[in-house]
């Protein structure tokens, strides 16, 4: 992949023509080519060729970053140091939205740039028309070597980064690495997109290649979506119905990977159609709304005006809440759904056939409706007279709602009415955490059943600075002490979580931490009804649009960590900087956790063991959503309320603090 429009040494660039570079520039871009775009390049050129006298170094236009879908104006590698400028021209003012910008791109850089890893990033925002905000430079740098964003209309441009250099060399203990271009420009690209990020990426056109690690998550992701393109090839060239089971760890790309499939798998033209389903509901609608708003921005700068009505019905072909795929195959039991492949996101969430009888009677009119919802959703693609394929895409420990059912109900019909489908399971669905207990030792002897490793995935991509957070969390829960320091010890500052039982501290932390639009927010258990003290009321739901998708300046959005999402809000997506703010509901007791659910004006033990299941698996989803560091906050509770006695919370916060959790005082 050809990472710039235009690259050269700094040297040549200063000596060539500079139509000559806005041809080239324009020759390689995609996008209908705007005045305003060709007016921005020729001041660039410009600006570029009379501030760079005397220096040596490399120069790349448009530098691309797959993982965001956008590319850089400008990256300079000069002696040791790689500068990433973002201009706008015409603007006279520093918009923050610009300065997180420019923070994102030097960030990309520094996480997921091989050869950039170990470099100093300089981010720097020019702004043509602005004052020029930079007097004397006091350059203040963060831990990885990035500098803080620094400001220019352009016109000292030169000697901003000379001064730069000057005293970067004045720290000679810290000397940095001589940055080698040829070395520079052949580093590996290894992002980890958010999965909003890689929906739009992949609905974009770009491939998995351009957007995923190719270390060992990566390898997993490009081998498990391999096997199940496979799979479908075969099925339709052979015409037999097909079932896979993929399984992994939270976080490990298991919706990623549904949704390439989905988007490699639509060829309208041939009659091949692909849907991404799942049955939960913020999950749905934050990808919606965000394909949505991408396309219109995509096709805008292709010279093409898409109204969002028009791009939210096309995306809604594509991602589909399962619930609503199932009344329209309700609506028309006599003629197949149109895709012929089918993803099922957290599959072991579907619905059993007590709670599917109950609804179907209760909301839609059915009293002898006799099928779990896996049950009637494998007929459904049955119904096609050639061939089908249903993808069940399978988490571990996931379950946290009356009703889900557990990969048991999927593997049940199978034996029962749909004995002629062939079975492709992952290796590890035989494991405990998955659910699919005897029922799975039933498909012994059955014809076309096959166990593949290539169906599992067992490294987090979520955590790409600590790749297993969730083996941590597992010993956590399973109140594997031993185990737990451990792991804390390997993270070291690569992956910071703290402890606290102050919320604002917390808050402080979280907003100290986060960079750029680096999203942060609170999350919190659906049954943490008494920290409304602490201004947090979980029976109050904002609309997960609003929260994951919403910028800074919206008092919606979850920067405000003001509105908390819960499990059911949180669960598929992410954030990069987490509280987990932890209520009297699942505490710690001496030989196990302590379950309760707060019922009138008290709390009320739980004693059934799905429902304890369901809560221990609410925090496995709480503490698994940050991709960069957490913050978990243990209140103190209150003598003199009842239902938040200190005794509720001590024990919790000792546990975990005796598991070297370094403590904000």
């Amino acid at each position: 992949m050809e990472r710039s429009y235009y690259a050269t040494d700094i040297s040549s660039f200063m000596d060539e023509d500079p139509s000559r570079i806005l041809g080239l520039l324009a020759q390689k871009n995609e996008f209908a080519l705007e005045q305003s775009q060709r007016e921005a390049w020729n001041f660039q050129i410009a600006n570029l060729q009379e501030n760079l006298r005397g220096l040596e170094g490399r120069i790349y236009f448009e530098f691309a970053i797959p993982r965001m879908g956008k590319r850089v104006d400008v990256v300079l590698l000069i002696q040791s140091v790689v500068f990433v400028l973002e201009y706008k021209v015409g603007e006279t003012d520093y918009p923050s939205h610009a300065v997180d910008q420019v923070i994102d791109y030097a960030l990309d850089l520094k996480n997921f740039h091989a050869t950039s890893h170990s470099r100093v990033i300089v981010p720097i925002l020019v702004a043509s028309n602005a004052p020029d905000s930079e007097g004397s430079i006091h350059p203040e740098w963060w831990k990885d070597w990035v500098l803080r964003p620094l400001k220019t209309n352009g016109v000292r441009l030169g000697w901003l980064i000379r001064e730069i250099l000057a005293k970067l060399y004045s720290i000679s203990s810290k000397r940095p690495i001589e940055v080698e271009p040829g070395n520079w420009e052949q580093g590996s690209y290894l992002p980890t997109p958010t999965i909003i990020e890689a929906a739009m990426a992949l609905y974009g056109g770009h491939s998995v290649a351009d957007i995923s690690r190719r270390e060992a998550a990566g390898e997993e992701l490009h081998r498990t979506t391999d096997a199940i393109s496979r799979l479908i090839a075969r099925a339709k060239a052979e015409s037999f119905k097909a079932v896979c089971f993929v399984t992994g760890v939270p976080g490990a790309g298991k919706t990623l990977i549904g949704l390439n499939v989905a988007t490699q798998h639509m060829d309208k033209e041939s009659g091949l159609y692909c849907v991404f389903l799942s049955g939960n509901g913020p999950l749905v609608k934050v990808l919606q709304e965000a394909l949505a708003r991408d396309k219109v921005a995509r096709e805008k700068a292709r010279g093409r005006k898409v109204s969002k009505r028009v791009a939210q019905s096309e995306v809604k072909s594509f991602i589909q809440n399962v619930h609503h795929y199932r009344d329209e195959c309700l609506r028309d039991q006599d003629n197949p759904p149109a895709d012929h492949v089918a993803l099922f996101d957290e599959a072991q969430r579907a619905w059993n056939l007590e709670q599917t009888k109950s609804f179907m009677h209760r909301k839609k009119g059915l009293p002898n409706f006799n099928r779990s919802e896996p049950d009637f959703l494998l007929s459904c693609v049955d119904r096609h007279p050639d061939w089908g394929v249903v993808v069940c895409l399978v988490g571990g420990g996931q379950e946290i709602n009356t009703g889900e059912a557990g990969i048991s109900e999927w593997i049940a019909p199978l034996n029962r009415t749909f004995t002629n489908w062939h079975v492709h399971i992952s290796n590890r669905l035989q494991d405990e955490e998955f659910g699919a207990g005897k029922v799975l030792e039933e498909l012994d002897g059955r014809s076309h059943v096959y166990f593949d490793s290539n169906l599992h995935l067992s490294v987090s991509m979520r955590s790409y600075r600590a790749e297993n957070v969730s083996s941590l969390v597992k010993q956590i829960l399973d109140m594997d002490e031993d185990g737990a320091r451990d792991s804390l010890a390997h993270l070291d500052d690569r992956y910071p979580i703290v402890l606290t039982r102050d919320l604002d501290k917390a808050k402080q932390w979280l907003r100290e931490k986060a960079r750029g639009s680096e999203r942060l927010g609170i999350i919190v258990s659906s049954q943490a009804i008494r920290l409304k003290p602490l201004a947090i009321d979980v029976r109050f739901k904002p609309d997960p649009v609003h929260w994951f998708l919403a910028d800074k300046e919206d008092i919606r959005s979850s920067y405000y960590l003001e509105d908390v999402a819960t499990e059911f809000d949180i669960q598929g997506l992410e954030l990069d900087w987490a509280c987990i703010t932890w209520d009297a509901d699942f505490r710690y007791g001496p030989k196990n956790w302590s379950h309760y659910s707060f019922r009138g004006e008290k709390w009320q033990q739980i004693k059934k063991a799905e429902r304890q299941k369901f809560l221990k698996n609410a925090y496995r989803v709480l503490l698994t959503r940050a991709r960069q560091g957490m913050v978990i906050v243990v209140p103190k509770g209150e003598p003199s309320d009842p239902t938040r006695l200190p005794e509720f919370y001590d024990s919790t916060f000792d546990y975990l603090a005796r598991l070297n959790l370094p403590v904000l005082i």
